[in-house]
């Protein structure tokens, strides 16, 4: 298959990225890689909202820029900070004429206020903001016809110069797997998008769907991509402690925004000993709170107390919340939450540029997969819809020009090599993978999660490498199924982020090593 632009992923980033090209360019031609069915993905899962600028009386720009160079703990590139801010409140407009619900209030937007920000400025729909911007975006999407669609395929690899006979440093497209017939695809294009999301599977306890296997940032890391930051993975503090249907449950930061209170066993409101800003500091001061808590009692979770919060704003703000607390036997706002960190959002990706072009000609990243230098050490929250917006609207007006300029002939693209890696396999599953897999997510959360020590990155290192062998071994033996890719890519992702904590050597933001103390 040989097309213009292929999109790696459907959330908010690629579905963004890819309705800014085609509305102006009908002649290119496209196609959109969905790892499961369309409507899945991180994006959906984004309960709280998007963090922009709206009632410019009360909130402006500046203090925006403020609040999210604070959370980043200084770590920020002030640069993208500044034009990301300024330029969010126009992206939200698009997609308001795209189609997307925002609760309002008097006929303005109903803005509300998370932990990190000094005013009210996220913009939301109750506790569902993501699932509403991915119906509407894929209703949007759907209206194209030099769109193709392919659901249920994963990316397996990325095509570079060492798949073909060029020297440009560049890339030429992806080899995918669809699920159902674990067959393995050429998809050869003159740009490829990175819309991957990031790897909060690696970790026992995350708010990510299951499919969040860090795919784009393992091919890329053996492209030979640059890429950085990766040991700031952000835990959100307030998980439902109860699995449901064997995922965790996000509790949004909006219900401590809210009166949320955050109490331990004891029912001491441990936050006020730990910020003055108590449950309202950033993600990385609470979860680590919270983490110690744990640590210090009985009880594996401590209560979000929501009984300062009417039962009319929950059914109106928080309905999911409600119905799904509701459902495990929790009665709010009478009943605590328990709740625990979970791994929520990688601060670090795939190193890109203003555009978010990559170190590799012709691959561009774009969200959760990519750094930015926005977040740096730690995300402010709601910023990331904020990111994927700018960006991919950014990423479009680059490719456009760069369609334009001197590219390899449709014959290079052609000649591109099929997969070739299956010819000494068999189509049997691999009964081991899953349990590499709880291996890889138990040795994550113990020795490179909320707290590190220089011991315990050893230990991980030692691990993983372990387990590397046992997936190599597995890889060079048998079929690529679907799930071996996963593992594949999760197993190069922990290692990289083990050996980048190893070369850090100060605390900052959502990277704590205990030795540094």
């Amino acid at each position: 298959m040989v097309k213009d632009i292929l999109v790696i992923g459907t959330g908010i980033s690629g579905l963004t990225f890819a309705i800014h090209l085609a509305e102006e360019n009908p002649e290119i031609s496209m196609v959109l890689i969905s790892k499961s069915d369309l409507n899945e993905g991180n994006t959906r899962y984004a309960q709280g909202g998007i963090a922009v600028v709206s009632n410019f009386k009360k909130d402006s720009f500046e203090k925006h820029i403020k609040d999210t160079i604070i959370a980043g703990d200084g770590a920020c590139d002030p640069e993208v900070v500044k034009y990301v801010v300024e330029e969010g409140h126009y992206r939200l407009k698009e997609l308001i004429s795209w189609g997307t619900e925002f609760d309002t209030k008097k006929q303005k937007l109903d803005l509300a206020r998370e932990a990190g920000h000094s005013e009210k400025r996220i913009v939301h729909y109750k506790d569902q903001t993501g699932l509403k911007i991915q119906e509407a975006l894929i209703a949007k999407i759907k209206t194209f016809p030099n769109i193709q669609l392919l659901e249920r395929h994963t990316l397996v690899d990325l095509i570079t110069d060492h798949h073909s006979k060029a020297k440009a440093n560049r890339c030429y497209g992806a080899y995918v797997i669809s699920q159902e017939e674990e067959k393995i695809i050429t998809i050869t294009a003159k740009v490829t998008i990175l819309s991957t999301g990031g790897a909060g599977s690696l970790y026992s306890h995350t708010t990510n769907p299951d499919i969040a296997t860090g795919d784009g940032l393992g091919a890329a890391y053996r492209a030979r991509v640059h890429m950085e930051r990766l040991p700031y993975v952000q835990f959100h503090p307030t998980a439902l402690k109860p699995k449901i249907n064997d995922h965790t449950f996000l509790i949004t930061e909006a219900v401590r925004g809210a009166g949320g209170k955050l109490l331990n066993s004891e029912g001491e409101r441990f936050m006020l000993k730990n910020d003055p800003r108590a449950e309202l500091a950033p993600r990385d001061i609470v979860a680590r709170g919270i983490q110690l808590e744990l640590e210090k009692q009985k009880e594996d979770f401590v209560w979000l107390d929501g009984s300062e919060i009417e039962l009319k704003q929950w059914k109106s703000h928080f309905p999911t919340i409600l119905e799904t607390c509701k459902s495990i036997g929790i009665n709010l706002p009478e009943d605590p939450i328990p709740v625990v960190p979970a791994a929520h959002y990688f601060c670090g990706g795939i190193k890109v540029n203003s555009s978010s072009e990559s170190s590799l000609k012709g691959l561009y990243a774009i969200g959760e997969c990519s750094a930015t230098g926005l977040h740096g050490a730690n995300r402010l929250a709601s910023n990331s819809l904020l990111e994927s917006l700018v960006f991919s609207f950014r990423a479009a007006q680059d490719v456009k020009i760069a369609l334009k300029q001197k590219l390899p002939d449709t014959d290079f693209y052609a000649s591109i090599p099929e997969w070739n890696g299956d010819s000494y396999s068999n189509s049997k599953e691999i009964d081991s993978i899953q349990l590499l897999r709880g291996e890889l997510q138990q040795l994550m959360t113990q020795y490179v999660g909320i707290f590190k020590t220089n011991e315990g990155l050893q230990i991980a290192e030692n691990k993983i490498d372990t387990i590397y062998r046992k997936v190599n071994e597995i890889y060079n033996s048998h079929k690529l199924t679907y799930g071996l890719c996963e593992l594949r890519n999760m197993v190069s992702i922990a290692y990289l982020i083990t050996k980048q904590s190893q070369e850090i050597s100060e605390n900052k933001g959502v990277f704590y090593n205990n030795d540094y103390a």
